[in-house]
């Protein structure tokens, strides 16, 4: 199906433009949304008598948009989930999550805008896109932790699904008692010791 665009629509096209979509994207997505009208010379003529007020509109929503991103650039919002010891959660933050954390933050965003292509399945800092208008993307990160502690340590750079994080393993302690065992003479390895008497005998 031939339709006319009413406003930039992301790797389709700029408004005004004639382009070809699937029958279905077109009835079930373009048309019910005003993003578009179907290509024909009465909606052509229709088009041309509105695209000042078309075009007057569009301005006025990515300028609303503009303003929206300023204040959400940047920002970092918590998400606690229960996960395994792996960090694998028990569940996903899904698009519908990241409506309702922004909502709760005052920010008034629409699911069709979240660009989450798959769900967040594990704890971490995630960067999620925001479409705010088609001019307009801002990114924003979800850390998600299984704590508020724990998302303060993510945030300074820890990564807890390693296995160090998950058996309690610091690791400045391991490397400065590698370094000791290395510069002591008497250091025994326990390991080495058997391989040897496997070998005699």
């Amino acid at each position: 199906m031939e339709v006319i665009l009413l406003e930039r629509v992301a790797k389709l096209g700029q408004m005004g433009e004639t382009v070809k979509v699937r029958d279905g994207y077109a009835r079930n997505f373009l048309l019910p949304h005003g993003m578009a009208l179907r290509a024909n010379e009465a909606n052509k003529k229709r088009f041309e008598a509105q695209r000042a007020d078309l075009e007057a509109r569009n301005l006025e929503r990515k300028s609303e948009a503009e303003t929206v991103a300023e204040k959400l650039a940047g920002k970092s919002f918590i998400v606690v989930r229960s996960a395994g010891e792996t960090g694998q959660l028990y569940g996903s933050v899904a698009a519908r999550d990241v409506v309702a954390i922004l909502s709760e933050q005052g920010f008034t965003i629409g699911r069709s805008q979240v660009d989450l292509n798959n769900p967040i399945k594990t704890i971490g800092i995630h960067a999620v896109n925001l479409a705010l208008h088609p001019d307009v993307v801002v990114t924003i990160e979800f850390n998600v932790a299984r704590s508020a502690d724990e998302a303060e340590r993510q945030s300074k750079g820890e990564d807890l699904t390693s296995a160090d994080a998950i058996y309690g393993v610091d690791e400045d302690e391991a490397a400065a008692a590698a370094e000791a065992a290395a510069n002591d003479p008497d250091f025994e390895d326990d390991d080495a010791e058997n391989a040897e008497g496997e070998e005699q005998a």
